[in-house]
């Protein structure tokens, strides 16, 4: 504990371009390129699936086999491959690793709809869009915000595998505590990430409780009749 946190009290390890600040921003900045594409990826498909109401074992078969895949293999394939190493690689892995959480929740999401609700659309006139739009999706965020929480928490404690082939990020700070035999400095890049993988999943459950239309209305609900009561008043 003494050297650990003589580590994280040097001024040097603070600054420059291997300081803990540029390390945690591009630890973050992959992080979030790696989601983004991911989601650009899976999220339209998933719903789309999901709306249909076909693909479901093609979407969760894909899902298990991702998660079974050690995402350190897919990296070492890939720097084999055209891109070699660098941060191609390590994003090219990393949204491979955060596809199956997606996909699969965003698709069950989508066929957990009441189908009664369903019908009602419908029997309104709605359009195949329109049903997806202002009903299927609303009611699915609340799985697919679980799916992308899920994702972005793994997603950020994998990103330490770019100091393998160097890529940025607190992996860069955990694989040259390795090198060194610096046992305070590995444990002060996984203190690192774990911090950030915390805030992700706090930051996201808020979002995914926010987002969820049934809370919304139950809100609404108790509100109504102090709001008549206050009225009477």
């Amino acid at each position: 504990m003494g050297g650990l946190i003589e580590w994280f009290a040097d001024p040097a390890n603070w600054t420059g371009g291997g300081g803990v600040p540029a390390r945690v921003a591009e630890h973050v900045l992959l992080s979030a390129a790696a989601m983004v594409i991911a989601g650009a990826i899976a999220l339209p498909v998933a719903v789309w699936l999901g709306h249909i109401g076909k693909g479901g074992t093609l979407a969760i078969n894909i899902g298990n086999v991702g998660r079974a895949i050690p995402t350190y293999a897919v990296l070492v394939l890939l720097t084999i491959g055209p891109l070699g190493r660098g941060v191609p690689t390590t994003v090219v892995a990393l949204v491979l690793f955060a596809l199956p959480p997606l996909l699969t929740n965003a698709y069950v999401g989508m066929r957990e709809v009441d189908p009664d609700v369903r019908d009602s659309a419908r029997g309104m006139g709605m359009s195949g869009a329109q049903l997806a739009r202002g009903v299927e999706i609303p009611l699915a965020v609340p799985m697919i915000m679980n799916g992308v929480r899920l994702a972005a928490v793994q997603v950020v404690a994998t990103a330490t595998i770019a100091g393998l082939v160097g890529g940025p990020g607190l992996g860069r700070i955990i694989t040259s505590g390795f090198a060194n035999r610096n046992q305070p400095q590995v444990l002060a890049g996984a203190i690192l990430v774990a911090l950030i993988a915390l805030v992700v999943e706090v930051v996201l459950a808020w979002a995914q409780q926010r987002t969820d239309p049934r809370r919304r209305s139950t809100a609404a609900a108790a509100s109504a009749p102090a709001e008549r009561r206050a009225s009477v008043v």
